[in-house]
């Protein structure tokens, strides 16, 4: 008999019933690029366990040491992870852990309280949103995600505009007043560093005005154009040349902020 070929969906299917059958484990989710259209052949499987209690660290390495290259168990860089390579098909495996409690609270912060970050205020709800269930054990991720599925809160896009936007400029603390020094002192890391601070903050805004869910940090710019009907002229023009060094970083910074703040004006945000 063929054994059949081992794709992302198969391979993710496969690992879910491995942490199926763990008690402490409520849901396993599938999610990244692979169930928001944007899969190309070296995308990795991003997978969410969700939990009720801790996995013990022994049975995660069981599980990644399965039939796997390089496993790396418990990193804690971000959220607790486990990845490795599927030694089969060579793709590799993202596996975070989250406990039921903390997503749920994610959630509430932004859908029900309204409250902003300085960048990606709102990837947790997308996530959500995009994740394809491959286990629930008594229907609480359905739940969860079935109260994800809303109209996005005027007070949340209000929220991020008032968190971002005075970030922007026009303060001492703000991301220009730190570019500007970043330049004069010819400090090329620390001009890198506040360009990519300034855009997570632009795009975080960008994407509050559309009444869009943030969808993290890939593909931003081809989201933008292909997700979002009010999006400021000249936008992807003027982000990839700050990102590619040409011409004057702070000329073009405020260029860029310029028509961001036409928009905000005309969506009376500002």
């Amino acid at each position: 008999m063929t054994t059949p070929t081992r794709t992302p969906p198969l391979l993710a299917a496969h690992i879910a019933n491995r942490y199926a059958t763990l008690p402490q484990v409520e849901a396993v989710a599938l999610a990244g690029s692979q169930t928001s259209g944007v899969a190309d052949p070296g995308s990795d499987i991003d997978l969410y366990v969700y939990l009720t209690a801790d996995l013990p660290v022994s049975e995660r390495i069981r599980i990644a040491s399965t039939e796997s290259r390089a496993p790396e168990v418990d990193n804690q860089f971000w959220e607790s992870g486990d990845e490795w390579v599927d030694a089969p098909s060579g793709i590799h495996v993202d596996v975070m852990f989250r406990s039921t409690g903390w997503i749920e609270d994610q959630l509430d912060r932004v859908l029900n309280r309204h409250l902003a970050s300085v960048g990606y205020s709102t990837c947790f709800w997308d996530n959500v949103l995009v994740s394809r269930a491959l286990f629930d054990r008594g229907g609480w991720f359905a739940g969860v995600q079935e109260s994800a599925r809303r109209p996005y809160p005027d007070e949340l896009r209000r929220a991020i505009v008032a968190k971002n936007h005075p970030i922007l400029r026009g303060t001492h603390s703000s991301y220009l007043y730190q570019l500007r020094r970043a330049v004069a002192r010819g400090d090329q890391v620390s001009v890198n560093h506040r360009i990519a601070a300034l855009l997570a903050s632009v795009f975080d805004i960008l994407f509050a005005v559309n009444r869009l869910p943030h969808p993290g940090e890939k593909r931003l710019l081809a989201l933008v154009e292909s997700r979002c009907a009010k999006v400021p002229a000249g936008f992807s023009v003027q982000v990839n040349a700050l990102v590619r060094g040409e011409g004057e970083v702070v000329e073009g910074v405020n260029a860029l902020l310029d028509r961001l703040d036409g928009l905000l004006v005309d969506e009376g945000l500002v």
